[in-house]
Parts: structure tokens; sequence; C-alpha cells
């Protein structure tokens, strides 16, 4: 039974999980030396729990930072003080023409609804560009950030708010302002700056961008009438 003075004296410096996965390695390399005894079926048993409740923590501890990321995005894409509600439980699920799940989040302040924000993706260079949108109940744009991608570093990465100012250019904008044919990169016959080097990246975030505003402006009515998700009570 070394192992588990092994394990404790490295606890100091590992995860809960890594701790469990270098108890049950070191067991089994000693197992043989214990089939004979009558403790192996609870020595077994007991690094099999003990890995299932660390990976059982590990697992928690991704969805709680996954959770406190979320916030901080939905936070980034409307204005300070422009709602009051938890939007992570007031959401709803919609779906749209191609099949695709969309899950929006609604906005209140005071109990009355404000706006919404949603996911919003397009192909770009290296990949999909997966972006936040948020949006008031006049249609107008709140906020974009980019939360995922593959673009190449130095050229397609200026889409990232720490990168450039370019994604702040979408705030304000609105299917009046300017209009439906405008959503496009300048080279496209936009009003939207494209990078030098790197067209098919801003141009896969306007792309998002307005297809997002197209199914905002479709689905508005039943984004603001629809039960939450789960019969959960909107705040």
């Amino acid at each position: 039974r070394h192992y588990l003075t092994e394990v404790h004296y490295l606890g100091s410096e590992l995860s809960l999980s890594e701790q469990s996965r270098i108890g049950v390695a070191l067991a089994m390399s000693r197992l043989p030396r214990l089939e004979n005894s009558p403790d192996v079926g609870r020595v077994q048993f007991s690094l099999a729990y003990g890995d299932f409740t660390a990976d059982m923590a590990t697992h928690e501890d991704i969805r709680q930072a996954e959770r406190r990321d979320l916030e901080a995005s939905l936070k980034q894409v409307l204005p300070q003080g422009f709602a009051d509600n938890d939007l992570l439980k007031d959401t709803v699920t919609l779906t749209r023409a191609d099949g695709k799940e969309v899950k929006v989040f609604r906005a209140r302040l005071g109990g009355e609804v404000k706006g919404a924000v949603f996911e919003v993706s397009a192909r770009g260079y290296a990949g999909d560009v997966v972006a936040l949108l948020g949006v008031d109940t006049a249609g107008v744009v709140q906020g974009v950030r980019v939360l995922k991608h593959q673009e190449t570093p130095g050229l397609g990465d200026k889409i990232e708010v720490v990168k450039s100012k370019w994604v702040l250019d979408f705030d304000g904008k609105s299917f009046g302002n300017p209009p439906p044919e405008k959503w496009g990169v300048k080279k496209d016959g936009g009003v939207f700056d494209q990078f030098a080097g790197a067209t098919i990246t801003p141009r896969a975030v306007v792309k998002a961008v307005r297809e997002g505003m197209e199914f905002y402006r479709d689905h508005k009515d039943e984004i603001y009438s629809k039960p939450a998700d789960g019969g959960g009570k909107e705040h």
C-alpha cells in the first residue's frame, strides 16, 4: 500500500484528477503482488471510485468556468446598465430555416424586454468564425464579439477586440443603417473595412452578423413571446 504515500507526497503539486490517475497507475503496477490478497477487490473498487469522483469534480470546474466566460461575453455585447436580469436563466431555443438550433438569451430591465443575444457563425479562412451578437428590440446592434476562430495570427485575428477595434464598427448598425445590401466589406460594395491581405476573415464576420440580423428580424416576435426554456422563470 505504499502507493498511498506516493500519491499523498505528490498531492500538493497535482490536481485531484491527476492524483487519482497516478494512484490508479501505481496501484495497478502492484496488483500482481496483491492478486492473492483478500484486499485486491477493495483496492480496485476504491481506486475506480476515486477516479470517477475526481473526473466529476473536474467536469464541474469546467462547467463553472464556461459559465463565467459566457457571462463575461454576454456583458461585452450589451451596454452597461442595459439589463438587470440573469440572461443565462432567460433563454429560448429556436430553429432556423436550415434546421440548426439557436439559443437566444433575452435581456430585461425591470422585467421589460430590452434585447437579445445569440451566437452567429460563418466559414472563415481556416475554419468557422463564431461570434456573439447583441441587439435591442428596435433591431439595433449593441455589440459583437468573436468567441472562436482559427484565423491567421497577425492578419485574420484582427477580428478580436483585443487586437483591433474593427469589430466595434457593428455597434449602432441596423438593417436601415446601412440597408441590407450594404452589409458587406468594401471590396464587395459594402460599408465595412477589410484587412490588408485578409479579406476572407472580415467578410465571414460580416456575413455571420448579417445572417444573425436576418434571423432576428424574422423571429423577433417568437424570441420575446416564447416561454423560457425548461419552464424556467423569466427574471
